[in-house]
């Protein structure tokens, strides 16, 4: 048996023979303390011993003011628990935690103290404050109960998880067991009960610490995400960039918006936005979001809790393989371990996200997150780590180009969604040409349809403008666009396509040009070597004529109406009046997206949609991203956001209406009700199939939007629309205009 020495807040000499053994520890049961028996192994207070190597007198204190505590030099006289808080960084702070007599004998509720969750007790009217985690798996013990022997004076706090037992107010376990937990000063006073915790003064950076830092140097400023338990470390440190005013955190209500909204940022501003969860369903949640952030190119980062790696593996709560199940839609994806270089797997990431546009993730075990930083380790930044990715084509490929553009008599410029933000060069280049341009459904929106040049969308989403335009072309100068099965570029016209992504020229077939370069540059070039008469065909004054037949068209199916809502070339009709130029528009999947790409006519707007995921529910929580951007980002400030969607649409993620209410969202979602799933329904018509399980069963939308302390407007007559959308876009905050619309007039 150790032998037992006074040691305290004033070093106490002691002498000792080579050999001699003694215990020390901080549970708080010896009188002697730090000293004790050194009979309780294996606790979270397990003994520590020191054994003397010679001969000598030793000091054992609890300044802790040298790297060998409980040893000291003995060179102080008495040391406070004051000043012993101090050095350690923590100061002591009361909390009020009950009311006077609020507790009734024999009860256990949880409270908190700061940051501390505390059980709080009362046996035989004395009240106790004890650790609210049982040390077996951190079961709360403030949602036990207290059970006492009959016949005897033994009661127990029982844990309701596993049924471990402590005192309620030493903490101490029965008999030898040697799993307490920790207690905390009482005090009752007149105003209710109060408990004392330790408080830090000072935080210890941690690698979650660092690697948040480090994804905000590189630009990623806005998370969407839910805080769970897998992923608490990570979010602390995410809390605090946000602290400092250096992190906006958007908590959501499902993962899948999370991951949309984050996608409707990147989209919007090109930038990468983050997206949190926990393991296991949390994580998988976030997939369909991300393969739409992937499959349009936009730069998304993903950020996911994981079990303890102590447990991975055999099967645990919520255990997913989750490097396996990101695999395919990341383009980088990593677990941050023990012992990996943190910062610079959230330099690569990062990188990855930005540079590919594409998915970055990182898996984050529960237990990693809480590391502390290591000595010296600083935060990464961007610097140095990023070339000029604006590249002309070669020599000879310009040649080519240019030698057909000369020879083209009426040359058609198709505009993808890869074009996007180079629209200045690209428009200089085709009043050059006197080219009619056509753009991508992705691409509406990236030149106005009011330019004399603009021919509309083409494909299924599109107008008879740009089919007739392409079809009377005699070359196709193509941009950034992929070539769609649901844009139809012919492939029966000579085709010089330009893209930045080798993979993509030619992809689904051959064309007569395949140019690799940077979209902007290669138009600009282009421009200025064309002489200022090509001598191709001015098709301004056609392709007037066609908008004009067009607009007829759209004139007079805007007098149909069957008497069953309104029809859809009415509704895009008001909205192209009222919405403003330059607003943000996220569109959804359906018939209602296909309307849109038909009669609404952009001046300046830019257009969001889930382009090649095509997933149903995208619009509302793009909303969401891009209301986001427009408070963050210097180019989007202060514009209006709308969404657009069916009522199937936005069925899938309503619930995030709150969350717009929540964060004073200044967006409006415009619906389409028609109580049916109308695209599905309309291809078992095409299909030959009976129409089956398409109709739906909807709520009040409007009377929802209200309940959750949003505006909302109910439109059952088009005499009543435009006044509502008014409304709607003056409305301070987040507003739902239900239109009840006809599922046949589309």
């Amino acid at each position: 048996m150790p032998t037992p020495y006074i040691a305290d807040a004033q070093p106490k000499a002691l002498e000792l023979k080579a050999g001699e053994t003694v215990w020390w520890c901080t549970c708080g049961r010896s009188q002697t303390q730090p000293l004790c028996d050194g009979s309780h192994q294996g606790s979270e207070f397990t003994p520590q011993k020191f054994t003397a190597d010679k001969d000598d007198r030793y000091f054992f204190c609890q300044c802790k003011q040298t790297a060998t505590a409980p040893l000291c030099d003995g060179s102080h006289k008495q040391i406070t628990q004051e000043q012993l808080d101090e050095q350690a960084g923590l100061q002591t702070v009361w909390y009020k935690v009950a009311e006077p007599g609020d507790m009734r004998d024999g009860e256990v509720r949880a409270v908190q103290a700061g940051n501390q969750s505390i059980a709080l007790t009362c046996l035989n009217g004395e009240i106790g404050a004890l650790d609210n985690a049982c040390p077996h798996q951190g079961g709360p013990l403030g949602e036990g109960s207290i059970e006492c022997n009959e016949g005897t004076s033994d009661c127990w706090l029982r844990c309701p998880w596993h049924g471990w037992d402590f005192h309620p107010l030493t903490g101490l376990s029965p008999g030898a067991h040697d799993d307490g937990v920790a207690t905390y000063p009482v005090e009752l006073r007149d105003d209710g009960v109060y408990v004392a915790v330790q408080e830090s003064t000072v935080h210890e950076a941690t690698v979650s610490d660092l690697m948040a830092q480090t994804m905000v140097n590189w630009g990623i400023t806005h998370v969407f995400g839910m805080v769970g338990h897998s992923n608490l470390g990570l979010a602390d440190a995410l809390r605090l960039q946000e602290g400092k005013g250096d992190l906006i955190y958007i908590g959501i209500r499902h993962e899948g918006a999370a991951a949309f909204a984050a996608s409707g940022y990147a989209k919007l501003t090109g930038r990468p936005a983050a997206c949190l969860s926990i393991a296991g369903p949390g994580a998988t949640n976030l997939l369909t979001g991300l393969w739409d952030a992937k499959v349009d190119r936009a730069p998304v980062l993903a950020l996911t809790g994981q079990v303890n790696t102590q447990v991975l593996g055999p099967g645990a709560f919520q255990e997913i393989d989750l490097a396996s199940a990101f695999a395919p839609v990341a383009s980088f994806s990593q677990t941050v371990l023990r012992d990996s270089r943190h910062v610079e797997l959230m330099n690569l990431a990062c990188k990855h996200a930005i540079v590919e546009r594409n998915v970055a993730h990182l898996i984050f075990p529960d237990e990693v997150q809480t590391l502390a930083a290591a000595d010296g380790d600083t935060a990464g930044v961007p610097e140095g780590r990023l070339g000029d990715r604006q590249m002309l084509p070669s020599t000879d490929s310009l040649a080519a180009v240019l030698q057909r553009l000369k020879d083209a008599k009426r040359p058609v410029i198709v505009v993808g969604y890869g074009a996007l933000g180079r629209m200045d060069n690209v428009l200089k280049l085709a009043e050059k040409l006197k080219a009619p341009v056509l753009t991508t459904f992705k691409a509406k929106g990236q030149i106005a349809d009011d330019h004399p040049l603009a021919a509309g969308v083409l494909g299924r989403s599109g107008t008879p403008v740009a089919s007739w335009c392409m079809n009377e072309s005699d070359l196709l100068l193509v941009l950034g666009a992929s070539f769609s099965n649901h844009t139809g570029i012919t492939a029966k016209k000579p085709i010089i396509q330009v893209d930045f992504d080798a993979m993509t020229l030619g992809k689904f077939h051959p064309v007569e040009l395949p140019v690799l370069g940077e979209i902007g540059l290669t138009a600009e070039w282009l421009w200025r070597a064309l002489p200022e008469d090509t001598g191709a065909v001015d098709q301004s004054a056609e392709l007037a004529e066609r908008w004009q037949i067009w607009r007829d068209e759209k004139a007079a199916r805007r007098t149909r109406d069957r008497g069953r809502g309104i029809n859809s070339a009415s509704l895009f009709e008001t909205l192209s009046t009222l919405i403003p130029a330059g607003a943000v528009i996220a569109v959804d999947v359906g018939n209602n997206t296909y309307s849109f790409g038909r009669y609404f006519e952009c001046r300046g707007q830019r257009i969001l949609m889930s382009g090649y995921l095509g997933s149903i529910g995208f619009a509302f929580p793009a909303a969401m991203g891009a209301w986001a951007a427009t408070q963050a980002q210097p180019d989007y400030r202060a514009r209006t956001v709308v969404s657009v969607s069916g009522d199937g649409g936005f069925g899938q993620y309503m619930a995030e209406f709150t969350t717009a209410v929540r964060y004073e969202m200044n967006l409006t979602h415009v619906l389409l009700n028609n109580s049916e799933l109308g695209k599905i329904s309309k291809e078992q018509r095409a299909g030959h199939w009976p129409v089956w399980q398409t109709k739906l069963r909807n709520p009040d939308f409007a009377a929802y939007a209200k309940s959750c302390g949003g505006l909302g407007i109910r439109v059952e007559s088009l005499d009543d629309l435009a006044d509502a959308l008014k409304r709607a876009f003056a409305y301070e905050g987040p507003a739902l205009v239900d239109v009840m619309a006809d599922v046949e007039l589309i």
